[in-house]
């Protein structure tokens, strides 16, 4: 009776991981480094990505009857579960990358948004890039036709200017060498009236 009490707290604590999470991954990380556990901890902590070795028993008991149950099939080994609420290709991508680096690192599977995929369709999914890269990309891609738009716009402008203040002059010159053929014109009735008399 004592042990089932020790358990319960602990499987507690997986169910109120699990309420939140949106995306729940297995990992076999039995091999790695105290440095290499370390490092992918903080990487995965820094993703927002929730991440524990628990026994087993402990997480299947947690695992029934929620939308996360089909993990119970992975539940051979040691086990990691690695947790996530809002990046839900976040676990994904932060472990398939440092299993590059750490060949000890084994994704078996996961539950994401409810569809089971397996280790292989893990990989895959961890090519996809993160919420902020796509909107960064997206932006970088608005910005840049509304930059050269700018810029044309701006060419524009200061073409109309430079144009602006020459054709203001051309009038005034225009409008002197005018002048005197007026004033040759005015002339012109006056001496024929002298010469009339």
């Amino acid at each position: 009776m004592a042990k089932v009490e020790e358990k319960a707290p602990i499987v507690e604590e997986i169910s109120g991981k699990l309420k939140d999470a949106k995306a729940a991954l297995l990992v076999d990380a039995i091999g790695l480094t105290v440095e290499q556990d370390t490092r992918l901890r903080k990487q995965l902590r820094e993703a927002g990505v929730n991440y524990k070795v628990y026994k087993n028993t402990m997480m299947k008991r947690a695992f029934d009857g929620t939308e996360f149950e089909g993990l119970n099939k992975l539940l051979t080994g040691p086990s990691a579960l690695a947790l996530a609420s809002e990046d839900v290709t976040a676990p994904a991508r932060v472990i398939v990358k440092f299993s590059k680096e750490a060949e000890k690192l084994e994704v078996k599977g996961g539950i994401i948004e409810g569809e089971f995929y397996d280790a292989e369709s893990i990989k895959q999914l961890a090519e996809i890039p993160s919420r902020e890269e796509l909107l960064s990309r997206f932006l970088g891609s608005i910005q840049s036709p509304v930059a050269n738009f700018a810029r044309v716009i701006d060419q524009i402008a200061k073409k109309k200017e430079a144009g602006g203040e020459a054709s203001a002059e051309a009038p005034a010159e225009e409008a002197k060498e005018e002048a005197p053929a007026e004033e040759a014109k005015t002339e012109t009735p006056a001496e024929e009236a002298k010469t009339e008399e």
